[in-house]
């Protein structure tokens, strides 16, 4: 077991920085961003990449390309809290979204999103980060969450992907809540290829699962699995 460690949190004028204590001394920065109107629901977002925004104690999101950081405002206009998860210890995740371990600490932050409002919770993943959204609702247990949302899941490994994971690896039959799959045709990173949400979905196979198509996004970077392309 781990040293106890004090809960650490700063207050913010848009919301709430949080460094939740975990065994071993750890400790995972979240920012809870409160919706601009009457909280219909509170989604628990986790990033791409390397999984690392770098919140700051300000509540200032340094990494702000990310998918799930610039789509915040439009969550929250919509009557949605948002909780966004950072790196652990400022850290590279790839490779470890899908472990029993990662599966634990993503309850604590679970459990965080719960705390800020008597109201549903969901929980969604972007990329990699989807990964680690399949794997938290996968050990969450059916009564926790409202659903999963999977955007731009990567499903594929590649030497490119770098993290040798994908979300067939996070227990996608462990899922029992509502999930729905976003899969945009003009996506072209070779680890999260939109021919794949089918499979995602059947993957999903003890609850109802929806796969949504969409296409667009501008192509601002030269690489395809890059925050700034069809693919972000």
């Amino acid at each position: 077991m781990g040293r106890e460690i004090a809960l650490h949190h700063s207050s913010t004028d848009d919301g709430l920085v949080e460094d939740l204590p975990l065994q071993g001394g750890s400790l995972q920065r979240v920012l809870y961003s409160p919706a601009r109107h009457d909280t219909k629901g509170i989604i628990v977002m986790f990033p791409g990449g390397t999984g690392e925004i770098d919140i700051e104690k300000s509540g200032h999101v340094k990494n702000a390309k990310n998918f799930v950081v610039r789509s915040d405002d439009l969550w929250r206009e919509r009557g949605y809290g948002i909780v966004l998860v950072d790196a652990l210890e400022h850290q590279s995740m790839r490779g470890q979204r899908s472990s029993a371990a990662y599966a634990e600490l993503t309850k604590r932050i679970i459990e965080f999103a719960h705390r800020q409002a008597n109201v549903p919770v969901w929980v969604l993943g972007t990329s990699q980060g989807s990964v680690a959204a399949m794997n938290a609702v996968s050990h969450a247990g059916g009564t926790q969450l409202a659903g999963l949302i999977l955007t731009e899941s990567v499903s594929t490994v590649s030497i490119l992907g770098g993290s040798h994971e994908t979300v067939f690896d996070a227990h996608p039959e462990d899922v029992h809540v509502p999930s729905l799959v976003v899969a945009n045709v003009d996506d072209r990173c070779k680890v999260a290829p939109p021919s794949m949400a089918q499979s995602i979905a059947q993957a999903i196979r003890h609850a109802p699962t929806t796969v949504l198509t969409v296409s667009g996004g501008e192509q601002r970077s030269r690489d395809d699995c890059a925050s700034l392309s069809a693919h972000g």
